[in-house]
């Protein structure tokens, strides 16, 4: 659950965009849905946090979904987010483990290196869905499909994502926590 330090891979002579190493997954034996991102944005990394940047909607729509749980970001040491979204079985990866990109923006993500998704299906026996969150992320369907479960898209919780209103995007994300069987 713990997540790896922010890293280059090696530190750049020129310009060219560092080489960023991604979080650790955030999964238990009871992730039944697990949310794929596409890689951490540089609040992110830099806080070591899935979807730390505050204008990012993620832990808004669970806490939308689940009023009463420690969901709330407000309110809530990121540590406790974490346990109560692993108790309402969600789970947490980016479907890129390392990546060059400048800036947060998922356009600016080049030469990325895909994470072992085979490998943490096998630490999640009760996965039953895998929600992309957003087209970056939703590139790699057709991987994911390769595990044998509902593959799915929602709209990126992400501030860049603009096009769509709070409330359109908490019905999505309903919609599949509750074909998840999590609601």
């Amino acid at each position: 659950m713990a997540a790896k330090s922010p890293q280059a891979a090696s530190t750049p002579a020129t310009s060219d965009p560092i080489r960023w190493q991604g979080l650790a997954p955030v999964v238990s034996e009871q992730t039944r849905l697990l949310v794929l991102g596409s890689f951490p944005g540089a609040t992110s990394l830099a806080r070591q946090q899935y979807y730390a940047h505050p204008q990012n909607a993620f832990w808004k729509i669970l806490h939308a979904i689940w009023p009463t749980s420690a969901l709330d970001i407000r309110v809530n040491r990121y540590d406790e987010r974490v346990t109560a979204l692993l108790a309402h079985g969600i789970g947490l990866w980016d479907v890129y483990a390392s990546c060059q990109r400048q800036g947060s923006l998922d356009s600016a993500i080049e030469h990325a290196q895909v994470n072992d998704l085979a490998g943490l299906r096998r630490s999640c026996p009760r996965l039953r869905v895998i929600a992309h969150n957003g087209g970056e992320s939703f590139r790699h369907a057709a991987h994911t499909r390769t595990l044998g479960l509902p593959v799915l898209r929602l709209p990126s919780t992400s501030p860049a994502n603009a096009s769509w209103t709070f409330e359109r995007k908490l019905a999505a994300w309903r919609e599949v926590v509750t074909l998840a069987g999590l609601l």
